[in-house]
């Protein structure tokens, strides 16, 4: 394999870089100034959550657009944790990274669709491209922070197909209003709580009645092997079911924050096989769940480190 194929393999499942597109507004670059120790007054929650968002991205934009190995040094841990199968554990293969990227891949882009932050955690959803005029790789990101700095990442990349089954592309918004931005904080409560339950009703316990309860009848889809709509939920998941009888999934983690809620699982189609990591992200509206984008990574036999996928 080629230095250049390495690479490539590399990033297809590693950290994604972005630039502030449209997140520019929700995600200010100069919320660097505030440092989220514990206890420190003066600023507030949200304040917090702002300054991991901005952190989280401008790490990765210096990194992957600009080779900038002190932004490594300043906002990522020396004993960062790392969950990429292809990545070893630490901040020193990141710097490794920022070393070699850009000069391999100068016209590389990193669109940011959207990120979202609760609690210690920062997840964002991005179109990866390598070379203009291609499809790319849709990836999540899911970023655990510690004392002010990058402690903890895992990720799920997924090349973006050809065409898809709803006609809809992986990552643009289709429900109304038409924004990236996540809703009000004050519904990030209520909107995780929902969530939770209709995946664990419609996904673990495999309750397709789940759908009715709490699926919006015009539902786009972005995942591209589903179609629109309920129906098109049922339909797909029905098929998907009756396929793999003893599947199982397991939640990891979800993360909210308004009325974007993010859901990292384990998907397990049969016994004895390792599966795959799935990062599948809901909004929700007026109480029903409105939108879903997802992204899936087959989990290889060999790992770099020894943390797993989740």
């Amino acid at each position: 394999m080629t230095s250049t194929a390495r690479l490539r393999r590399t990033l297809a499942a590693a950290l994604v870089a972005t630039a502030l597109t449209a997140t520019a507004a929700a995600v200010p670059t100069t919320a660097v100034a505030f440092s989220p120790v514990a206890g420190q007054a003066g600023h507030d929650e949200s304040a917090r959550l702002a300054y991991q968002k901005s952190v989280a991205v401008q790490v990765l934009k210096g990194v992957f657009e600009e080779g900038d190995t002190k932004i490594v040094d300043r906002y990522v841990r020396s004993d960062y944790i790392q969950h990429n199968p292809q990545a070893p554990d630490g901040k020193e293969p990141l710097k490794n990274l920022a070393l070699t990227f850009p000069q391999q891949f100068p016209d590389a882009k990193y669109d940011v669709k959207r990120v979202i932050s609760e609690g210690d955690l920062v997840v964002v959803h991005s179109n990866l491209v390598f070379t203009p005029g291609t499809r790319g790789w849709a990836v999540f990101d899911i970023f655990r922070f510690q004392g002010g700095k990058l402690g903890e990442h895992w990720d799920t990349g997924q090349e973006v197909p050809e065409t898809t089954v709803n006609g809809n592309d992986m990552f643009s918004t289709l429900s109304r209003p038409r924004t990236e931005q996540p809703g009000p904080r004050r519904f990030t409560a209520y909107n995780k709580k929902l969530v939770t339950k209709a995946f664990d009703e419609l996904l673990v316990q495999k309750d397709l009645s789940a759908i009715d309860r709490h699926w919006n009848t015009e539902y786009p889809q972005h995942s591209p092997y589903v179609d629109n709509g309920a129906d098109g939920v049922k339909a797909g998941l029905g098929w998907y079911f009756n396929q793999f009888p003893e599947l199982k999934i397991t939640r990891k983690r979800v993360v909210a924050e308004g009325d974007l809620v993010a859901v990292h699982a384990h998907y397990v189609n049969a016994p004895g096989e390792r599966g795959q990591a799935v990062v599948d992200l809901f909004r929700v509206r007026n109480g029903k769940i409105v939108e879903h984008w997802d992204v899936t990574q087959n989990i290889p036999e060999t790992s770099a480190n020894d943390n797993t996928m989740f």
